[in-house]
């Protein structure tokens, strides 16, 4: 049974995937599991049968069998346990790409609200040095460089990064991946036959 992804059918940033449901798909793609797209508009999001899969009426949502699962960190954690390929095997190495995923989502993506944007030049700075010369956080590409790079995003080739360097090669890379071209394209297809 593929899983169902629910995506933007009309999505605020022209399907450039800025929004949260990307990193669900850019995962699914990376382990090579295929995968349905429910497309909804901001009003079916409201809905009643919408709010049992995701009671904040936001998105992503994740659904395979009787599993429902939201939030996008929880979903990639998820699709990461069940297939390999987005964590490591080795035990310690397991538990830092998990520490980084949380990173992402809990340390620098907090600090892209209005309110923790004086702590944004600081974060990044302190993740460019942890980051220095390597390709990825930690070892090989895994779920917390997907995590990460989603974060990113919305900073590459914008004054913030640029001192950072690295930071904005780390979010070249990761959008050069072919499972994102695929998880992008993916959105675009979404948008064009919608």
């Amino acid at each position: 049974m593929k899983p169902i992804v629910s995506m933007f059918k009309n999505p605020p940033d022209g399907g450039r995937g800025f929004h949260r449901d990307i990193r669900v798909r850019w995962a699914l793609e990376e382990v090579g599991q295929p995968y349905q797209v429910r497309l909804l508009t901001f009003s079916e999001m409201r809905r009643s049968e919408y709010r049992k899969l995701h009671p904040f009426g936001q998105m992503p949502t994740y659904e395979e069998g009787d599993l429902v699962i939201f939030e996008s960190g929880a979903i990639v954690h998820h699709i990461a346990q069940q297939y390999p390929g987005l964590l490591p095997r080795e035990r310690n190495a397991r538990a830092r790409a998990i520490m980084w995923m949380f990173a992402a989502l809990n340390t620098i993506e907090p600090c892209f609200a209005s309110g923790g944007t004086g702590y944004l030049p600081l974060r990044l700075s302190q993740l460019s040095v942890a980051l220095g010369v390597s390709d990825w956080l930690d070892g090989d590409f895994s779920a917390a460089d997907l995590l990460m790079t989603s974060v990113l995003r919305p900073l590459r080739g914008t004054d913030i990064l640029q001192d950072l360097r690295n930071l904005e090669d780390y979010v070249g890379r990761g959008e050069a991946r072919p499972a994102f071209q695929r998880a992008l394209t993916t959105s675009e297809t979404a948008i064009r036959t919608a």
